[in-house]
């Protein structure tokens, strides 16, 4: 029987039932085809970055999320993607246009050799890993879209954005997925609840010498909160209170001898360089308050207890005065299933990272090594280390030369070796002149070896994928998109 005639033979049963009609609306309710979605806006035509003007075609766009990306399409592509996982994270309240273009710019290396590139500057600001994750595969899927399928395609994930491109391995990176390979450089890899506790050290042992931030006549706040959340303090002005405790945007011959000596201090005690005090202070301030306040509802997931602080010139003191505090369960749990990592790695990750990085300290290597090792899937992890000094700034032969290791192991199935690696990039710097720094022969020793451990805090991975299993059925895990 026709569709018209099933109709009509329900509209006469249901004259002499109601019980009858109610089930047919049901049935026509179930069996209609669900509402069409409103089309994504295609990419638009954009002027590229002054150093691809001539080599690509370059596309800017927002996703159905409201984030904002960038797409570059080498003019001679050669089949393959790599999708770019930003650092950060970025603080502002909404997604930034112009952060896509920027990435872009910076990693303009891998478009010059012949990869198409797609970057997302993610949905809003703040803390998120699984959020940025996200919206990293989800610019993978709208340059398929738009573009088709490419033959390979490689996630590359830098600083906090490492967290992300790994984050992005383990959920949707399986064989024969829609990765085949990842490149993560000086990437934050011991994850979200380890990973800042030496800012938390920086907090607490900052407020022991400094009594600033805040000042006794200002109104007083734990200390993992980074900031009150009603402060209106600038960045600007920790820079003015870092600067009036310990002097360190001056000359070593015009700091105070009280200032000199609480630099001393704190830099012994912390271990973070003179260089970037500033910067990982503001990252103990500002963005322990996006955690705290705006991603975890007040709730705080960082602890100190059980720890023993040295290297200053009187540690007793400094172990009985420094503020103590401990973490609420809860989140730590929805941190660390936001952030961390469990190890569930199927497909090759190469990383680069500086042996001085000043910022992601060169120990959280040993960390994710760690976390493979833990799961039994180091098979899949080769490391690379260089004698440079900066965070986000290696040398572009080493970036260029990096990408291609990772597409030969994933083409040939062969595994590289760090003296593999290395020796490949003299053929790049020819190019780029900007030098081979590897060490072929360092390795990282253990992230507690840096960074003081909690109790509890050896272990890797940090979470286990059942783990992660079970609280993913807990309803509101995590940190909302």
């Amino acid at each position: 029987m026709d569709r018209s005639g099933t109709r009509a033979r329900i509209r006469r049963t249901s004259r002499r039932t109601g019980v009858i009609a109610a089930l047919a609306t049901v049935v026509a309710t179930l069996t209609a085809a669900p509402p069409a979605q409103a089309a994504e806006p295609p990419p638009t035509a954009v002027d590229c970055p002054a150093g691809l003007a001539t080599k690509a075609t370059c596309y800017t766009g927002k996703d159905a999320n409201g984030a904002y990306y960038a797409i570059a399409v080498p003019k001679t592509w050669n089949g393959s993607l790599v999708v770019h996982a930003h650092g950060g994270p970025d603080l502002g309240a909404g997604s930034d246009p112009q952060r896509s273009l920027d990435d872009l710019a910076r990693w303009s290396v891998m478009v010059a050799e012949g990869y198409a590139w797609a970057g997302s500057s993610y949905r809003r600001g703040g803390y998120g890993t699984r959020m940025a994750a996200e919206d990293t595969e989800n610019v993978r899927r709208l340059f398929v879209g738009e573009f088709g399928k490419p033959r390979r395609t490689y996630v590359h994930g830098q600083s906090w954005g490492g967290d992300v491109a790994a984050k992005v391995v383990e959920t949707y990176g399986r064989q024969h997925g829609p990765y085949d390979g990842a490149l993560l450089t000086s990437g934050v890899l011991a994850g979200g609840s380890r990973g800042y506790d030496y800012r938390v050290d920086l907090r607490v042992v900052y407020q022991y010498y400094c009594r600033n931030h805040p000042r006794p006549t200002e109104p007083q706040y734990p200390l993992w909160q980074g900031l009150r959340a009603d402060s209106t303090m600038t960045a600007a002005g920790l820079r003015a209170r870092l600067q009036e405790c310990t002097g360190y945007a001056s000359p070593p011959q015009e700091r105070t001898a009280a200032q000199q000596r609480n630099l001393d201090d704190i830099l012994a005690v912390t271990g973070i360089p003179e260089r970037t005090l500033e910067s990982h202070l503001r990252f103990a301030t500002f963005t322990f308050r996006d955690i705290v306040r705006d991603r975890l509802g007040g709730r705080n997931p960082f602890s100190n207890q059980g720890v023993r602080y040295t290297g200053s010139h009187d540690d007793a003191a400094l172990n009985a005065g420094v503020e103590r505090f401990g973490a609420d369960p809860t989140a730590v749990r929805d941190l660390s299933y936001d952030s961390d990592l469990t190890g569930k790695v199927s497909i090759p990750v190469l990383t680069l990272h500086a042996i001085d990085d000043p910022t992601a300290f060169v120990e959280h290597e040993a960390a994710y090594r760690a976390t493979l090792q833990g799961a039994h899937r180091e098979r899949y992890l080769v490391q690379t280390f260089t004698r440079e000094a900066e965070h986000s700034e290696l040398s572009d032969a080493e970036y260029a030369n990096s990408l291609a290791a990772l597409a030969t192991w994933v083409r040939s199935g062969k595994r590289p070796t760090p003296g593999s690696v290395a020796e490949s990039c003299a053929g790049f710097d020819r190019s780029y002149g900007t030098g081979c720094f590897y060490d072929t022969g360092f390795h990282p020793s253990a992230y507690a070896s840096r960074v003081r451990s909690r109790p509890g805090g050896l272990r890797w991975p940090v979470v286990s994928a059942a783990w992660e299993k079970e609280w993913s059925r807990i309803d509101g895990v995590g940190i909302a998109p």
